[in-house]
Parts: C-alpha cells; structure tokens; sequence
C-alpha cells in the first residue's frame, strides 16, 4: 500500500539526530524522499555536545534502509546562501518539494535576562527564529513552483506561549515562531501551502536531557541528576510523564505533512502532556 506521503519530498532542518533524524525516518516510512540538513558541529554556549558529520551519516543510513533517496547537506541554518544552495541541489536530484520542515534550535546556557549576554541572546535569536524564517524562505520559492501546494511545519515549543526563567532568550525566539508561523499562513494561503507550527513539551533527546536543563529544572540542587530533572519535569506535564519520545513529535509532523490535514493551516498545535493546560 502506498504511504500517506508517498511520491513526496520534505525538506528537514536538524535532521543529524533526535527530532530531527525522527521526523526524517517517519516521513520517509510513508514514502517520502528527503532533503536532509544539520550544522553538524559546535555552536558557541550550547549546553550539550552537538551532532557531527557522523550523525548525519547515520540519518542517511536509516532513511536508505527504507529504499527512499536522501540527499544530505553539511549546512548552518543561518547561512542562507548554503541553505538554498541545499535546498536547490536536494530539489535538483529528487525533482520536486512538498514539506518543509524547520526543526534545527538551540538551547543555550541561560541566565535571567538582565544578566545575559548579547553573545548569547543573538545566537539563540539568529538560529531559533531567524533560521526557522531562512528555512521557508529557501523552500518556499520550490513549492510554489511545484502548483501542488504543500506543508511548512515549524518547531516552537510550549515555551511559545508562557515565560520560563531562566530561559528568555529560547522563550522569546519561540514566540517569534508563532508570530511567523500566523504570517506565513496568511501569505502562502493563495498558494494553497499550509503553515503550522508543533509545540512540545520535554522531549527525550539531547537538547532536552542534558546537565544544562536538569539545573534549569532544579535551581535548588548544586548538581541535580537525570532523576531529579524527572520528578520535577513529570510534574509540568499533567499527563504526568517527564519526557516524550521524538516518535511522538514525528507523529504530529506527519498528519501535518499530508493531506490528512489539507485544511488545516495557521495552527499551533501542542504535543505536550497537557503542560499547556497549566
């Protein structure tokens, strides 16, 4: 039986590993071709090791296993010559764009903002907002061109719609998300391209689990652990869970890459154990 994506190509930023490498294999399982781009490499206060060379290779791997084509790119979100030099070159080899998928973010150490620095502020802002805006201006020119419409999906976060101290600068670029997202929707509506954005809560990858959160988490412990982050993040979420699977996330991304959702556009739609209900 055919996918619910089959014949379909996504564009997906961060995809070296957790979500990104999640929604790139769950696409794929439904029959779509993939345009795959990570940094690869270290960026400047980042709180958890950052994926290399060989993370993406490993997306690559896992896709090929599932007989879909990926055309994999070594590339920053905030260069946009690079990602539309990606993005013309995956379009070139697999003929066509339907899904754009901006998923590549940061968290950055963090401070109450009167005390954090520019450097810090900037870079959180360039590649959590700025990038996501980057990433549909690359795709966008291609889904037009295709007369098929399409799917922009944009990662934000339920830090999109509520503070979080501690985190001002992530809290901020996220609700710029949302601001762009409702934009865009307008925009590409004439199109018939459909722009959303998925909110999560606590996802198990390395950006979320990670010393650098455990202490955003529990400000009161000198060197609290994965357990104690648990406790206090199971209890955010009143589905009571402290974490969910980056599945869980690819899964909201699909029924928003097909035509399951051809209606459905300007949503912001969180996956989040209920954190939004508190």
């Amino acid at each position: 039986m055919p996918g619910r994506i089959d014949g379909k190509v996504a564009f997906i930023t961060g995809a070296a590993r957790g979500q990104g490498r999640s929604h790139a294999i769950r696409l794929a399982q439904e029959g779509a071709d993939i345009i795959a781009v990570d940094i690869c490499g270290p960026v400047d206060g980042v709180m958890y090791p950052m994926p290399g060379p060989a993370d993406l290779a490993e997306t690559v791997k896992e896709v090929e296993a599932l007989d879909r084509r990926i055309v994999a790119v070594q590339a920053d979100v905030r260069d946009f010559d690079a990602l539309k030099a990606a993005v013309d070159d995956g379009v070139g080899q697999l003929g066509r764009l339907d899904i754009v998928v901006a998923n590549a973010g940061i968290g950055a150490l963090g401070a109450h903002l009167a005390k954090m620095s520019m450097k810090t502020w900037q870079d959180t802002i360039d590649i959590n907002l700025t990038g996501v805006w980057l990433t549909a201006k690359a795709g966008i020119p291609h889904l037009i061109a295709g007369g098929r419409g399409g799917s922009i999906v944009l990662t934000s976060s339920v830090g999109a719609v509520k503070g979080m101290e501690g985190a001002g600068h992530y809290v901020a670029a996220k609700h710029g998300v949302v601001g762009l997202m409702r934009t865009l929707a307008l925009e590409m509506a004439h199109h018939k391209i459909r722009v959303n954005t998925i909110m999560p809560t606590q996802v198990n990858t390395p950006m979320a689990v990670n010393e650098g959160t455990f202490r955003l988490f529990r400000p009161d412990l000198e060197n609290p652990t994965i357990d104690d982050f648990a406790v206090a993040s199971a209890m955010t979420n009143p589905l009571q869970v402290p974490w969910m699977e980056p599945l869980d996330i690819s899964n909201a991304v699909l029924f928003l890459a097909s035509d399951e959702s051809r209606y459905i556009t300007g949503l912001m739609l969180p996956v989040d154990a209920g954190s939004l209900l508190k």
